[in-house]
Parts: C-alpha cells; structure tokens; sequence
C-alpha cells in the first residue's frame, strides 16, 4: 500500500467509527432519557459526545493527505448529480458541521432538549448517507474486489461495529470521571451495565454478518475472472495470515467482553473488571478492523489501464 490508500485507510475507518459513535449515543440518550429523564441523559451522553468532532476531524485531515494538491477536493463538489466523490466530499463535511452544532448546543444548554435531539438525529442520518457514499466510490468496473455487494454492507459493519465500542469505552471513561461523583452512582453503575449489555449484542449481531459475508464475498470473487480471482489468491494467499489474525482478533474482542458481560457477576466485580475488559475489546476489534481495511486496499487488482 502507498501512501495515498494509508490516507483513504484512516478517512474511512476514522469517518465511519465517528457516525456511528453519534449513532449509538442518540440511541444511548433515548433509552435513559425514557428510564431516567433527560438531565441523566445529558450527564451519561454529553462527555462521550465530545469525541465526535475530533474523530471526524482527523479523517477529513487524512483524506486531504490522499489529494496530491488538497485544493482538488473542491473540483468534486460540482459534480454531485454524477460524481460519488463530491457527494461524500459534501456529506462528510454537513455531518461534521452537525455533529459541531449539536455538540455545542448540548455543551451550552441552548435551545430545547427536542430542537437538540432533532439536530442530533439529522446529523446521524447525513453520516449515516455519508457511509454510503463512501462505499459507491469504491463500486467501480475496472475494480472487481471492490465493485461488490461486500463493500457497501462491510463499510456499515465497521461503522456501527467501531461505533458502538468507541461508545463504551467513552461511557466507562466518563463514569469513571464524573458519575461517580453523584449520590446516584450505584443507579448510574445499573444503567451503564444496561447500556453496555445493549452494545455487547449489537457487536456480536455485526461480527456474525461480517463472518458470513467475507466467504460469500470470497466465493463470489473467484467466479468473477481472472482479476477478481487475483484478488482471492492474494488474500489467500500472501495476506493469508494477517487475514487470519484480522479475523481473530475481531472473534476475540467481541467474544471476551460478550462472555463477561452476560456473566452473573456482582455490581462491584463488574465495576472493577468491566473498563479493562473494554478497552481490550476495543482495542483488538479496532486493530481487526483496521486490518481488514488494509486487504481492501491491498488486493485489489485493476482491469484494463
């Protein structure tokens, strides 16, 4: 891989994990909104919202380091009727505008919690457009390893997968922080616990679908000629066993923590265990995904020029 597709890497990856961050915390601040009211909600949501912005700020930066001359970016936005790129381009930079927006309104206090919850919600489904004008970039005919159903639906795996455990991992972190420092923190411990439970279900549900996508991806491939056969050989291959550890590790993240979280264990044995635990989880599935980016990129073989 050269240098340019290390930036697409770090766009995509970046990109998708920041909407689904926000997606998963919308869907966080409905559910204790509904068992706690919505000042419970702000106090678990409004630490971990903070992450958005910067996540999605180092991709967009990331993929300015792809463009030879960064001042190109602008000659796509032109073209949207018929150019994926300018539409991505378009969508990536409203859903950081957004997600600024409602961030701040939820800092300061502006406006009514509802005026904030539909801005919130409007910025989710512009990321959530924005995945998958990610994807159509990449569904090209000279390109046979990416012009496949598998790189849209792998694209939205990895952003609610990277998403909702970047979410836990700030909900532990702003526990620990603040929620301790409130008379409610054993109901606060309850609720985290819920949440997490929610999450834990959520990563089993999309690591199952990428585990069946990826050999039917494979089978498909090695019926598609000889460039898209390439494809299969190099991922087989050469990149056999980072393919294997890539696997491994996303297996393992999801499956530790599952194991755990479903575990009858006390409040206190949890609150001790439960942050180690995920941001290991985190940590080995954001690698894993990280990994399978780099086969994406890696074994694609051209047709033609």
């Amino acid at each position: 891989m050269n240098t340019q597709e290390w930036a697409l890497l770090t766009f995509t990856i970046l990109g998708q994990m920041a909407v689904g961050a926000l997606f998963v915390l919308m869907i966080v601040r409905a559910y204790v909104s509904r068992k706690a009211g919505v000042e419970e909600a702000d106090r678990t949501t409004d630490g971990p919202l903070f992450m958005i912005v910067p996540i999605m700020g180092l991709a967009l930066l990331a993929s300015l380091l792809h463009l030879n001359n960064p001042g190109n970016i602008f000659g796509a936005v032109p073209n949207l009727g018929s150019s994926w790129l300018g539409r991505e381009v378009v969508f990536s930079v409203t859903f950081v505008i957004l997600a600024a927006l409602f961030n701040f309104l939820q800092w300061r206090k502006i406006g009514s919690p509802g005026l904030r919850t539909v801005i919130g919600w409007t910025a989710v489904v512009v990321g959530l457009v924005q995945t998958y004008a990610m994807g159509m970039v990449y569904m090209i005919r000279t390109q046979p390893a990416w012009n496949t159903f598998a790189t849209p639906v792998t694209f939205f795996v990895t952003t609610l997968l990277l998403g909702s455990l970047a979410v836990t991992v700030a909900l532990i972190v702003n526990y620990s922080i603040n929620l301790k420092k409130v008379n409610s923190a054993e109901k606060q411990m309850e609720l985290l616990h819920n949440i997490l439970q929610g999450t834990t279900v959520s990563a089993i549900i999309l690591l199952g679908i990428e585990f069946l996508v990826y050999p039917l991806y494979l089978a498909y491939l090695a019926t598609q000629g000889a460039a898209a056969l390439e494809s299969v050989k190099i991922l087989t291959g050469s990149y056999a066993v980072t393919l294997t550890i890539r696997l491994l590790l996303v297996f393992i993240g999801a499956g530790v923590l599952a194991a755990f979280m479903f575990r009858n264990t006390s409040a206190l044995s949890r609150e001790k265990v439960m942050p180690y635990l995920v941001y290991s989880a985190f940590f080995l599935v954001f690698v894993g995904e990280v990994m399978g980016r780099f086969l994406f990129y890696a074994a694609h073989v051209r047709i033609g020029l």
